[in-house]
C-alpha cells in the first residue's frame, strides 16, 4: 500500500516572502515540505513548542543567513505553510517573538477559514 502524497497550500502572505528566499535556499526547504508532504519529517524540520501539536518549523542555515519556513500538519487534508522569513536575530536560536505572534495569528485564521 502506498502512501498517499498530501498537497502542500500556502498562506499567500508566506509564499510571498519564500520567494525572496535565495534559489538553493527555496528547492532545500521545498525538499524538506515534500518529505513531509509524503509523510515523513526531514532533519531540518523540528516540532514547534508551545503553538500546539503538528506545527514544524524548516530550520535552514544557508551561506551565513537563517531560514524557516513553518508548516502545519494538522489542520486538513493537505499540509498548510503559514510562515516563512529570513530569521535576521542576533539571539541565537531562538525564533524572534513578532515572528511567533505572526504564526500564532495565522493559524487561528486558517482554522477559522478551514471551518
Amino acid at each position: 500500500m502506498s502512501r498517499k502524497t498530501r498537497p502542500v497550500s500556502w498562506i499567500k502572505a508566506a509564499l510571498k516572502k519564500f520567494e525572496r528566499f535565495p534559489e538553493g535556499a527555496k528547492s532545500i526547504c521545498l525538499a524538506a515540505l515534500t518529505i513531509a508532504a509524503e509523510g515523513g519529517r526531514a532533519d531540518i524540520a523540528k516540532p514547534i513548542r508551545g503553538l500546539g501539536s503538528g506545527l514544524f518549523e524548516i530550520a535552514l542555515p544557508f551561506k551565513g543567513d537563517a531560514f524557516r519556513v513553518v508548516y502545519a500538519v494538522q489542520l486538513a487534508e493537505e499540509i498548510w505553510v503559514v510562515h516563512a522569513f529570513q530569521k535576521k536575530s542576533t539571539q541565537g536560536i531562538k525564533t524572534p517573538q513578532r515572528e511567533i505572534d505572526l504564526t500564532k495569528d495565522r493559524l487561528k485564521r486558517l482554522k477559522e477559514m478551514l471551518r
